[in-house]
């Protein structure tokens, strides 16, 4: 049985700014890559941090039947706050720990919903520095925002 993987990423210029998100989702047998597929998407006026959320959603929603995935992200605030922070924020009504809003609640609970029917394993990995599927994923983020720039 093959392992899925998704590579995710986001990218703004200007925070906020005009911004991309992209995913690379990749069936693997071992090291072998047995099919893969890129999606990416952007905004005219957005943030890296919903670029980054978008970006894990979309891997999410794009698959078909209930799966184990793990996604790679560069991201520690989507990978802190779907497996840490997440819980605090529901017991709180979606406040933090210092009775603030949210931010960004729409996508954490788009990102709660579609995680929901799937086994997820979360995997940060330090951006920008070779990781070949990062580096991908980010290229996928910069062309999903270059319409809106």
């Amino acid at each position: 049985m093959p392992e899925l993987f998704a590579y995710t990423d986001g990218a703004c210029s200007g925070n906020p700014g005009p911004g991309g998100w992209g995913a690379l989702l990749q069936a693997k047998d071992g090291e072998t890559v047995l099919k893969e597929r890129e999606l990416n998407g952007g905004e005219a006026d957005t943030t890296n941090n919903r670029m980054e959320l978008l970006a894990a959603i979309a891997a999410l929603e794009a698959l078909e039947r209930p799966s184990a995935i793990t996604i790679v992200t560069d991201s520690a605030y989507v990978k802190n706050g779907v497996t840490g922070w997440i819980h605090g924020w529901k017991r709180n009504g979606w406040r933090t720990s210092t009775n603030k809003p949210v931010k960004n609640e729409d996508l954490w609970r788009r990102l709660e919903q579609a995680q929901a029917r799937h086994r997820v394993t979360w995997e940060w990995v330090k951006g920008h520095a070779g990781h070949p599927e990062n580096e991908r994923a980010d290229a996928l983020a910069r062309a999903g925002m270059k319409p809106f720039k």
